[in-house]
């Protein structure tokens, strides 16, 4: 695949921006996040929302896929929910003697994942599949969810009871964690203002098609690399293995991560080549939660964002190149 143009970078640019100034009309004053959250998308990842009820994470989900013309299910997660409520199950029909699939609401471009943590590991577990492959297994027969393919997952932080913590091989299929968090006070007040618009995101025009969603997706994947910001991700990932605080470090499926994420990043600043600065700016929210801190270093009060600001200490970025 050839690179991407400065010409193409800079239409991915502006449509980046056209997405993400239409998706803040329905989550206000949340710029930053939504611009990770469609980055996410764009490197056909996966996002999990760790905030408090009541922040505007639904409102998210539904903006993002009326701004890519796209589809939208949320599944709320309880201790009772079934593997086959999610995926979807095989029903026999009398009159025609044959088995019919009956979807369930996996199957949307964009899919809210409400309160994962409250769901039972093994209906945990059936997001796994779909989520790395894009596609449902039922009775032997894959069934493709499409694309583009997200799921957005939200989790509470706040209370513990009743849930069944992420297992880490779970956390690591999630591209990016983040938090949307409360709105500043001029949006709370607009917020209010509006209080009789029960939904924002119903009112939003699609900005483009879910077609353009992957051409930009491939797109975005073609920006240029340099071997030294390549060999900048490697030494950050090996210094996270070999952190004091840390007893599990960043897999090599981290670091690809970072480097898909990177491109999203650098094309959505209407580039077409990585800058050390995009995996600055991106590697919290993308190896914050892979990383297993060490109990009595957590104890001790150590967090991901702690080690993360020393490695970015630690670990010397390469000049700036700007050739591509």
């Amino acid at each position: 695949m050839s690179t991407m143009t400065p010409e193409q970078a800079a239409w991915f640019a502006q449509t980046f921006d056209r997405i993400v100034a239409n998706v803040g009309q329905a989550v206000l004053g949340k710029d930053d996040q939504i611009r990770l959250a469609l980055t996410c998308m764009l490197a056909d990842g996966h996002l999990l929302l760790e905030d408090a009820p009541g922040t505007g994470k639904t409102m998210l989900a539904r903006a993002m896929a009326a701004s890519v013309q796209g589809t939208n299910h949320r599944i709320q997660f309880t201790p009772d929910l079934l593997p086959s409520d999610v995926t979807g199950v095989t029903i026999y029909d009398q009159k025609s003697g044959t088995f019919d699939f009956h979807r369930g609401p996996i199957f949307a471009n964009i899919v809210l994942a409400d309160e994962i943590n409250r769901a039972s590991p093994k209906t945990q577990s059936a997001l796994l599949e779909v989520m790395e492959e894009g596609q449902v297994t039922v009775d032997g027969v894959g069934h493709d969810v499409g694309s583009p393919f997200m799921v957005i997952a939200t989790q509470n932080p706040i209370e513990q009871a009743g849930t069944y913590r992420l297992p880490e091989a779970q956390l690591d299929r999630f591209l990016m964690k983040t938090s949307i968090g409360y709105p500043d006070l001029t949006s709370t007040v607009e917020i209010l203002a509006g209080s009789s618009v029960r939904d924002r995101s119903a009112a939003l025009q699609p900005v483009i098609t879910g077609q353009a969603v992957v051409d930009m997706s491939a797109l975005a994947a073609s920006a240029h690399v340099d071997p030294a910001v390549l060999e900048y991700v490697s030494r950050l990932a090996e210094e996270s293995r070999e952190a004091a605080d840390v007893h599990v470090g960043v897999s090599v499926r981290g670091a690809l991560a970072l480097v898909r994420c990177a491109k999203v990043w650098a094309s959505a600043h209407g580039r077409n080549y990585v800058l050390p600065d995009d995996i600055k700016e991106l590697l919290r929210p993308v190896w914050g939660h892979r990383m297993v801190l060490d109990p009595e270093a957590e104890f001790a009060g150590a967090t991901a964002e702690s080690v993360v600001t020393r490695l970015l200490a630690d670990v010397a970025a390469p000049q700036e190149r700007r050739t591509a």
